[in-house]
Parts: structure tokens; C-alpha cells; sequence
């Protein structure tokens, strides 16, 4: 076999959960670099929670990205601007109750030589960034489109083929700001919304339908636009999408399972119908090897590399028939009421506050609920779990959805 024809050498993964004790503290990555054990220039992507209030104002999650951009620049010898362009830092503001603030690296590199292809594959993990978007777009199919381009660009990074190996999507979009929505406004051009927590909605929908459309869940029919935080019978049981005023152009962060990867970590998504869904947890955890009893036990806590979950406050004002008061509540957002509920019943389960917890989960799992993936070395042996149902079971056929 020539050079031509060979295969790419296997990849592997690592992810590393690791605590700040502010909003610019990257010690713990440094020290990292320091000890040898993760290269800078192998740091492909960042999720965490930031300890802000996770809305407009928040610019703890803008200070935490200068940060990690002003590191990895002084490690690696590459512009901060352009690391910005490259490498996706995805912070959600807020850890309300017990949760935790924390970070999750991910670095790639080359498998270790002579080790054995895994049965089915490893997980993986592929990045986009797409291009700047006018505030115009946002929240339109246009943005819709964008998404779905940068997503299929970030299957490709990862090497996976196929949409069902994808495990999980994390999209980071921008929003409207009052500026952006008056500059779009002079220059001639409407927007889906002039309120900047609305527009926030609108791009984390965009995003949710962009994933879908990706992942083939979806058509590409510009009349469902219409169906944007409209139809929440439509959803998206893989993808976690955010939005804020520290990005301009849509990042994405696709992590799945490949043939082309090795290493011992595994993921799995389960869609959660409500707030108080405790059997999604478990059902996210099986296909690992994770049995959640009533708290997973010290040893298997030990194997959870990374947990996501996106949930959002019941919008008919009722969980399980009854009355919530979380949309009422002029003195504490609803989303910081959610997050803290929410992220105290998984934390409760995983025993660890280390949780990414995101509000906003329009189209992002059943409505009124949301979604949970947890990332974890598996059994030797323990194929890749599937990408789809979950607690819920497989997301019911939409006769929109093509076949």
C-alpha cells in the first residue's frame, strides 16, 4: 500500500474536568501544559460553566475566553485572534445551588502505537467555526443553514460518517444586542427581535434546527422558519445550544463515535421530558456500564469524565400537572431558578456539582425538559453506546422529517 492510498493514523481523545476559582483562573490548564501532560497545540475545544448570571450582561464568560485565548497563544506561539477562530470556548453563566464552576478540556492527538482498534470505535470529537453572521440572520434559516454547514464541517473534522455515531452537538451562537439590532436597522435590514433575550431564543432555536438538519432529522424547508420557537414538537435530542454577545459567528463542537479513534471514552444522550426527569440521568449513565442506584457509587463516579445537560422552565406553567412559579418570579430569572433545580437533581445522582448546566433548551429535547450526555471510560470490552432514544425512547417520526 502507497502513501496515497493508507489509511489516516487513529486519533485519541482526552478530556480533562477542572475546577477555577474565578472566571480568568486557567492555573489548573496551566498546569497541565507545565507537567507535560496535555500539549497546548493538541487543545481543540473548551465547555464550562462560568460563575456570572448567564444573561446579556454576563461578561464572565468573555473574560474567561480571553484568558484561555491569551494561554494557549503564549504556549503555542499561534495569535489569539486566530485561536479564536479555531479553537471553540462554549461557557454557560450561572451555577446557581451546587453547582460547581468548571471547565472541560478537550485535546486530540495520536493514538498510542500498537494498541488494537476499538470494536466499533471511540469517541471522538470534531470543530467548526463558521463565518461571521449580520445580525439580520440570526434566528432565520439562513442562520439555520449556517449551523447545519458548520456542524457537517465538524462530522468531517471528527472522521465520523455517519449522523447516527453522532453522540452530541454544542453550539455556541451569537445574539442581537440593541447596538447590533440598530446598525442592522440603519443599514436597511430587519431582525427576528430588537430584545436581546428574545433574539438569544431565536439563535439557540436556529441552532437546535440546524443540528437537526445536519443530522438529517430535518428537511431543508425555508417554510419551516415559521416553526421556530413556535413547533416544540420539533426537537433535537442531541443538540445543546447557547448564545451570547461574546461570539459573531456560530461554534460548534460535534462529539461521537468513530472507527478512526481509540481510547477508552464512551458518550451517551438521553432526551429529559421534564425538570424533575431523574430516569433520563440513569439512562444516560447505562449504556456506560454506570448503574445510577440512588448515587452512582464512588468507583463509577470516578469514570465520569464530563456531564451536559440543557434544560429550561416549563413554558405552560405546570410540571407533571402541577403549578410552578418560576415564569412569575420577578425577583430571580427563570433560568437561574431552572438551572439550580435542575443541576440539583443531577448532581444528586452523579454525586459531583461538576455539571455543565445550560437554560434556553428550545427545541433542544422534549419541550418543558431537555436533554442529558455524560462523557465516561467504559468496561473493557462495552461496544459504543447508541446515539439515539434514550428515556424517552427514539424521538417520535415528524411527517416533516424526511424518512
Amino acid at each position: 500500500m502507497n502513501a496515497s492510498t493508507s489509511p489516516a493514523p487513529r486519533l485519541r481523545l482526552r478530556v480533562d474536568r477542572l475546577p477555577m476559582a474565578h472566571p480568568g483562573d486557567l492555573s489548573a490548564l496551566a498546569g497541565l501544559f507545565d507537567a507535560g501532560a496535555v500539549p497546548p497545540e493538541q487543545v481543540v475545544a473548551v465547555i464550562g460553566k462560568t460563575e456570572g448570571n448567564g444573561g446579556i450582561n454576563d461578561f464572565t464568560r468573555g473574560f474567561f475566553t480571553q484568558t484561555l485565548m491569551h494561554l494557549l497563544a503564549a504556549r503555542t506561539g499561534r495569535p489569539a485572534a486566530e485561536l479564536l477562530r479555531t479553537v471553540p470556548c462554549v461557557l454557560s453563566g450561572g451555577t446557581e445551588g451546587v453547582l460547581s464552576p468548571h471547565y472541560v478540556v478537550f485535546s486530540r492527538g495520536p493514538a498510542r502505537a500498537g494498541g488494537a482498534a476499538d470494536a466499533g470505535g471511540a469517541l471522538a470529537i470534531g470543530t467548526a467555526v463558521g463565518a461571521p453572521l449580520p445580525a439580520h440572520a440570526l434566528g432565520r434559516w439562513t442562520h439555520v443553514r449556517s449551523v447545519a454547514a458548520a456542524v457537517r464541517a465538524a462530522m468531517a473534522d471528527a472522521r465520523i460518517e455517519r449522523p447516527e455515531d453522532v453522540a452530541f452537538v454544542q453550539v455556541k451562537c451569537p445574539c442581537i444586542t440593541s447596538a447590533r439590532a440598530q446598525a442592522a436597522l440603519a443599514a436597511g435590514h430587519g431582525v427576528v427581535s430588537a430584545d436581546p433575550g428574545r433574539s438569544m431564543a431565536y439563535a439557540r432555536a436556529a441552532g437546535a434546527f440546524g443540528a437537526a438538519l445536519a443530522l438529517r432529522e430535518l428537511p431543508d424547508d425555508p417554510a419551516l422558519e415559521a416553526a421556530l420557537l413556535a413547533d416544540f414538537d420539533i426537537h433535537c435530542d442531541r443538540a445543546s445550544v447557547s448564545s451570547g454577545v461574546e461570539v459573531e459567528a456560530d461554534e460548534v463542537i460535534v462529539l461521537g463515535h468513530s472507527p478512526a479513534w481509540s481510547g477508552p471514552l464512551r458518550m451517551a444522550t438521553a432526551p429529559m421530558r421534564d425538570a424533575l426527569d431523574i430516569d433520563a440521568v440513569g439512562a444516560a449513565l447505562a449504556p456506560l456500564g454506570i448503574a445510577p442506584a440512588l448515587q452512582v457509587p464512588a468507583a463509577d463516579r470516578a469514570r465520569i469524565a464530563a456531564a451536559f445537560v440543557k434544560c429550561e422552565p416549563d413554558r405552560r406553567g405546570a410540571i407533571r400537572g402541577q403549578r410552578h412559579t418560576m415564569l412569575e418570579d420577578t425577583d430571580i430569572n427563570a433560568q437561574r431558578h431552572v438551572r439550580g433545580a435542575v443541576g440539583g437533581l443531577v448532581a444528586g445522582v452523579l454525586g459531583d456539582g461538576r455539571i455543565f448546566v445550560s437554560g434556553g433548551a428550545e427545541h433542544q429535547g422534549p419541550d418543558g425538559g431537555g436533554l442529558i450526555a455524560v462523557i465516561g471510560t467504559t468496561p473493557s470490552g462495552l461496544r459504543p453506546p447508541p446515539s439515539r432514544g434514550g428515556a424517552g425512547g427514539p424521538a417520535k417520526p415528524d411527517p416533516r422529517r424526511p424518512g
